[in-house]
């Protein structure tokens, strides 16, 4: 027996949320992206209850396998998503649940990964297509004062005067001026990370580089 929570189609609620038919669960209204603790640059959305009583619990599932239990006190989860179309089900009991889709599907290794076929290599630097800035293909290892400890890095290059904000998995870390600024090193975390070098909105850089568990051993 299919419940009205089951068939109805979720509605927009609050900005960036959508309320399934139930009027007690919600999801993202669109997916995301995070660093997740292994993989890396990753999609994401958030689920769980909406405007809660202190006794609601509901189990929240990925493509039909169970992922995490929320209730009043905590009342989402994250849940992150497979390079498919994936079913967020969130169930509050047997008979209702209510289910979300979200297609993660992609040609990269997952939506989060920008493509940047474009870079072309010579020797151990990569060059960005709009060859506004350049990388190094080698990760080396070096102590980040920021985290005190030993992590993977690159250093990354303004190939000119170009005004450039370098951003890594989304967030701003340094600006180029083209002139006394012009490098950097850039401390990689665990699993995939996606460095950006964005002049102005005529043209954004990409470079992706595999941070392992985001540790080394210093030499």
């Amino acid at each position: 027996m299919v419940t009205v929570a089951q068939a109805a189609t979720p509605v927009s609620a609050a900005t960036g949320i959508q309320v399934g038919g139930s009027g007690k669960t919600y999801a993202s209204s669109a997916i995301q992206c995070a660093l997740h603790p292994t993989l890396g640059m990753s999609p994401v959305v958030y689920a769980g209850l909406y405007n809660p009583k202190r006794r609601a619990t509901a189990t929240v599932s990925l493509n039909d396998t169970n992922i995490a239990t929320v209730n009043f006190y905590n009342p989402e989860t994250q849940v992150w998503l497979d390079k498919r179309i994936n079913t967020v089900g969130v169930s509050l009991n047997r008979r209702t649940r209510d289910t979300y889709t979200f297609d993660a599907t992609s040609s990269q290794i997952n939506i989060c990964i920008p493509d940047t076929s474009g870079n072309t290599i010579s020797g151990d630097l990569e060059f960005a297509a709009s060859g506004k800035s350049y990388t190094g293909k080698v990760i080396g290892c070096a102590w980040n004062p920021a985290t005190q400890q030993a992590q993977p890095y690159v250093n990354l290059f303004d190939n000119g005067t170009y005004l450039l904000n370098v951003s890594i998995n989304g967030v701003p870390m340094t600006q180029f001026n083209g002139t006394t600024r012009k490098h950097t090193p850039v401390f990689l975390s665990a699993g995939l990370n996606v460095i950006s070098a964005a002049n102005g909105p005529t043209s954004i850089d990409y470079y992706v580089r595999d941070g392992g568990t985001g540790i080394c051993t210093l030499p």
